[in-house]
């Protein structure tokens, strides 16, 4: 399919904002809200790295979506509009870019965010996607990864380790389970906790890739220490039922990525939202302490997924 026909059938239809111009001009134009600062986000999913071949295309978009718009979720930010850059192989064919551009619909009306616009190309060896989301905040108020105070309490939301455990299902490797295998490939972002905590938490981001490597950014950004006890850590029933609660279980889910939960601080005496977990302490000095079940520190060689 040529990429006038491409953005004609299955772009075009889903770019139904003012300011995405039909997708007939080179560029969006959109008016912010009055007052507002701009909040921008670029994120990348490739072929074999962040999906699997034989992901449904509906499912990839999705996901594409979700963890832009995740990232604005941790600046506390309201999602408005979206840039999308398509890079296909020859794999991509017909049947699965109409799948992807459905799924894409699907996210865009469950977020309500506009597609503005983007590009497209061929002959990759892979595919690699690769989406832009802009959303506004109040003046001064977004979320950063900075604010973090010795006496915080370090909380998160969500459960910890069911994308994990759905990437073993989605290669094969371990009974399939289809609320796991939906926490990999449909991640909700958690953009009304990410509003709620403005003002509220001292610092925050989202769990792409681990919470205890994510933790451990959170503290270096903030030039504190923290330390994350396993046992706080909260299981889904579909994960406890698979996964032992003691050491080497609960590292393998909080070593695991894709979770796309918000990790935040909250002064000592403050309470966490509702679907949120108290999972450690944040004070002076420098570093992440892992405590296990009994209590023990535990030295470990991955925290998480590094590239």
């Amino acid at each position: 399919m040529r990429e006038r026909d491409l953005i004609a059938h299955h772009l075009a239809p889903l770019a139904t904002s003012a300011a995405a111009r039909g997708l007939t001009d080179d560029a969006a134009v959109w008016a912010p809200p009055l007052g507002r600062e701009l909040v921008m986000t670029h994120d990348v999913l490739a072929a074999g790295v962040h999906y699997l071949a034989d992901d449904p295309p509906g499912d990839v978009a999705w996901k594409l979506l979700a963890v832009n718009l995740s990232d604005l979720a941790a600046m506390g930010a309201t999602p408005a509009g979206v840039l999308l850059g398509l890079g296909l192989s020859a794999a991509e064919d017909d049947g699965w870019l109409a799948a992807f551009s459905a799924g894409l619909a699907r996210g865009l009306d469950r977020w309500r965010v506009a597609l503005w616009g983007g590009d497209t190309v061929r002959g990759l060896a892979a595919a690699v996607l690769g989406l832009t989301a802009v959303g506004t905040v109040e003046p001064g108020t977004a979320l950063a990864r900075t604010g973090a105070r010795a006496g915080d309490g370090l909380w998160v939301s969500g459960t910890i380790g069911d994308a994990g455990l759905g990437l073993a299902i989605a290669r094969g490797a371990a009974p399939f389970d289809t609320a796991l295998l939906g926490r990999l490939r449909r991640p909700e972002p958690r953009l009304r906790l990410g509003r709620l905590l403005v003002g509220v938490a001292s610092a925050a981001m989202d769990v792409s890739d681990g919470l205890l490597i994510d933790a451990q950014r959170l503290a270096a950004a903030s030039g504190v220490a923290m330390t994350v006890e396993l046992d706080r850590i909260p299981v889904s029933p579909a994960a406890a039922a698979r996964t032992p609660r003691d050491d080497d279980g609960l590292v393998s889910l909080a070593t695991a990525g894709d979770d796309y939960e918000l990790l935040f601080t909250l002064p000592p005496d403050a309470k966490g939202p509702a679907g949120t977990t108290r999972v450690g302490t944040v004070a002076a000095g420098t570093g992440l302490t892992v405590r296990g079940v009994t209590g023990a520190l535990l030295t470990l060689d991955r925290l998480g997924f590094e590239h």
